[in-house]
């Protein structure tokens, strides 16, 4: 589906990955964007530890500087999955990257989550997901929905299967499991696509990869 392979390697992709996840959730994403040409830097990060705001201003910048250093890339895109998009608005909306690309993001909750609205007075959500997991409702101290809308090209695929019934059955509408599919967008967004691919590992399928290799090189999605 994505272009035959075009001279990428002036280009640095970030990966972010999802709450309670590590890098290697992104590893199939990563081996394809280097086979495309790209050059790469899985971040690892403390999803459960800190605040999104603490991890966005930490983890970011470190990515960031990795990339610069090792690359010196003429562009820098990032590609997310799930809370890693809220991580890359956050720092977004407080800082300017003059060399920022394309941004695609895989199941992000850019309105908040109505599964966490549900689960999270529970200790034990607390205990599997940290501080940041509590911050992705979808009420008044969502901080998704703090953050406006995006003013860079961004690309969101959502996914409209679930492979846990009883989480949709507490999320109205189409959702993946764990985010509603009308959660996923957010205002200024550049192109929109849904998928029949579950939240956890739609990052590892055949068909997300190639569209966001798509967007990465076109700015818009095969629809």
């Amino acid at each position: 589906m994505a272009d035959a392979q075009q001279n990428n390697s002036n280009e640095c992709v970030i990966l972010l990955h999802g709450l309670a996840r590590t890098s290697r959730s992104m590893q199939a994403m990563e081996q394809a964007l280097k086979k495309a040409g790209y050059q790469t830097h899985n971040c690892n990060y403390p999803s459960r530890e800190h605040p999104i705001e603490l991890l966005s201003e930490t983890f970011i910048p470190q990515a960031i500087e990795f990339c610069i250093q090792k690359y010196n890339p003429g562009k820098i895109h990032f590609v997310t999955h799930s809370m890693g998009g809220i991580l890359i608005r956050a720092y977004l909306a407080k800082e300017a990257l003059d060399n920022l690309g394309r941004v695609v993001m895989l199941a992000p909750p850019n309105t908040g989550s109505e599964l966490v609205d549900q689960l999270s007075r529970f200790q034990l959500f607390t205990l599997i997901n940290g501080p940041a997991g509590k911050q992705l409702g979808t009420g008044a101290n969502s901080l998704p929905k703090s953050l406006g809308p995006v003013n860079y090209e961004v690309g969101i695929i959502a996914g409209n299967k679930s492979v846990n019934l009883l989480a949709s059955a507490l999320i109205p509408g189409e959702d993946d499991g764990k985010v509603s599919t009308l959660s996923t967008k957010v205002a200024g967004m550049s192109d929109y696509i849904v998928l029949p691919h579950s939240h956890s590992f739609m990052m590892n399928r055949p068909v997300v990869i190639d569209q966001t290799l798509v967007f990465l090189q076109r700015g818009k999605f095969q629809h």
